[in-house]
């Protein structure tokens, strides 16, 4: 896998803020600052874990920030030697994380709406899928971040590993492992399970699918 040229700002859309602007927000209920750095250094080991560092593949592994907010995860993976494109769907954040570095490239696209040259060995998507209520948009954000993994890379999500359904709130619809693999499987996908956050009463996780076919 040679190294991806620059992303080309003429190709990006504009679309409403999103993404996980500040990791702790997603956490367990009432943290204090200490709290909310472990919470986000744990999230951002597993993650670590979960990409993998490319050893023996000859290359850095490529990854896809989706919906990054302030960059915290795009930046840590950069930090550790991985290629990594992060987008958001707004502008203001986005141009946020240009302006603090970090080793990513930047742009303003919907999740739905990002299209790349290359593949990714990673897709990630953290604490952003079950805030898109709409189920159609829900699905076409899903279906195209699925589209964007090459054969043996993963699509990492995150939610809750309810039976069914639970929306907490006007803003956050928890959707079950089953309605991300009626969605993601038929594509070429399989699914390998979900691993909890572990903190405390958080009771989201990742989901991982990695493409098969």
């Amino acid at each position: 896998m040679s190294e991806p040229r620059p992303l080309d700002p003429l190709a990006y859309g504009d679309g409403r803020p999103g993404g996980h602007e500040d990791l702790g927000r997603d956490g367990p209920g009432g943290l204090d600052r200490p709290g909310n750095e472990i919470f986000d250094a744990l999230r951002v080991a597993q993650v670590l874990r979960i990409a993998g560092d490319g050893e023996g593949a000859g290359d850095r592994p490529l990854v896809l920030d989706a919906s990054c907010g302030e960059g915290h995860f795009a930046r840590a993976l950069a930090r550790c030697g991985h290629l990594v494109d992060a987008i958001d769907a707004g502008p203001s954040a986005v141009d946020r994380c240009r302006a603090l570095g970090g080793g990513p490239r930047y742009a303003v696209a919907e999740m739905s709406q990002w299209r790349s040259p290359w593949l990714y060995d990673v897709v990630l998507a953290v604490d952003v899928l079950f805030r898109v209520l709409d189920d159609a948009a829900w699905r076409a954000a899903l279906v195209n971040l699925a589209s964007l993994v090459r054969l043996t890379g993963r699509l990492v999500v995150t939610d809750e590993d309810a039976p069914g359904r639970v929306a907490r709130g006007d803003r956050v619809l928890h959707r079950p492992a089953a309605e991300y693999r009626a969605a993601v499987e038929p594509l070429g996908l399989r699914y390998g399970g979900f691993t909890p956050y572990g903190f405390r009463e958080s009771r989201v996780g990742f989901h991982v699918f990695t493409r098969t076919s």
